[in-house]
């Protein structure tokens, strides 16, 4: 079977990745669209040894198209997953615009994969740093539902795509070498500095990738009474958040107990050695799969509650990764 894919947003940093997924994964061979905004029209990118060209969207852009994976912004999501949908498309976004439409699921393979079973051809994608806290949380919250979240993320520039990447890079060097750097996609001073999330600060004082995350959890869990309060931070790494979770849960869970079924939830791996004080890392999870979690603690100030550090590739598990996955389900269903 071939299927025919337009990828949208190909040139981003969340496209390049769904390439390269699509490259080494198991999916079968697709006949591949690309798209990307007008300066990259005419020009082309590699998939499998051959050269496929750069389009623009245009309304007849997803004519025969099996799939369409969306990975360019909600902007660009609102006006044309419709007329994918139009075409008989399945659609997978990764943007934010229909994540809380509750026509729409919202979909982590390992942990709501029953909620695709009422897909209507559109299917959502969660934010990263949501995927990387639930990739940990949503096991335990099996065995004891849980009852609030505390959350304080530690957010790589890969969130805010490729060129924030580079800017990081870029401003990085001219610091150390004492020369002047102007930017143009992060608002502050991004090279050993740091500051609060630099999505829309909303009049409840919150902005809104901390919003996100409140949302997205209660959804994909399938509890509105969760409580999530979210603290969410950019700091200058390149590509892997980082998350410092307090969970309170309704009855008592264990540290042994919460080890031992975080080492057997599919996506999830324990890593640290204590006796060095040694935890996981950005540089661990970069490119990497998995989402890496360690230092499960009492808190001792709280009942029921324990404390828990998770870092996973925003690239990847918080965005391309779980995409391909949803194909992947899609396509064995």
């Amino acid at each position: 079977m071939t299927l025919n894919i337009a990828l949208v947003g190909a040139t981003g940093a969340v496209g390049q990745e769904i390439l390269h997924l699509l490259e080494i994964g198991n999916i079968p061979t697709p006949k591949l669209r690309c798209f990307a905004s007008q300066r990259s029209q005419g020009t082309t990118i590699v998939f499998k040894g051959q050269e496929i060209p750069l389009e623009i969207l245009t309304r007849n852009a997803f004519t025969g198209c099996d799939i369409a994976l969306l990975c360019a912004g909600g902007k660009i999501s609102k006006e044309w997953v419709p007329f994918a949908l139009q075409e008989g498309a399945l659609v997978i976004d990764s943007s934010s615009y229909f994540r809380m439409d509750p026509h729409v699921p919202l979909i982590i393979p390992e942990i709501n994969p029953h909620a695709l079973e009422s897909h209507h051809r559109l299917i959502a994608s969660p934010n990263c740093s949501t995927t990387i806290m639930l990739m940990a949380l949503a096991p335990l919250h099996r065995r004891v539902p849980i009852k609030r979240i505390v959350a304080a993320t530690y957010q790589a520039a890969s969130g805010a795509g490729a060129q924030a990447m580079h800017e990081l890079k870029e401003e990085t060097r001219c610091h150390l070498d004492q020369h002047p750097f102007e930017r143009s996609v992060i608002p502050f001073p991004y090279a050993f500095n740091l500051f609060t999330h630099n999505s829309a600060l909303t009049e409840s004082g919150y902005v809104e990738e901390e919003l996100k995350m409140l949302h997205e959890t209660r959804k994909i869990l399938e509890d509105d009474k969760i409580q999530v309060h979210a603290t969410c931070v950019r700091v200058p790494i390149l590509r892997a958040h980082s998350e410092a979770l307090n969970v309170t849960f309704h009855d008592r869970l264990s540290v042994e107990e919460a080890y031992a079924i975080l080492q057997n939830a599919p996506g999830v791996t324990i890593l640290e050695d204590r006796a060095k004080n040694r935890f996981p890392m950005p540089i661990d999870a970069m490119g990497q799969h998995t989402v890496y979690c360690g230092r499960i603690r009492e808190d001792h100030s709280c009942p029921n509650t324990l404390d828990l550090w998770v870092v996973g590739d925003q690239l990847l598990k918080g965005a391309a990764l779980n995409a391909v996955q949803i194909l992947q389900s899609v396509i064995k269903a």
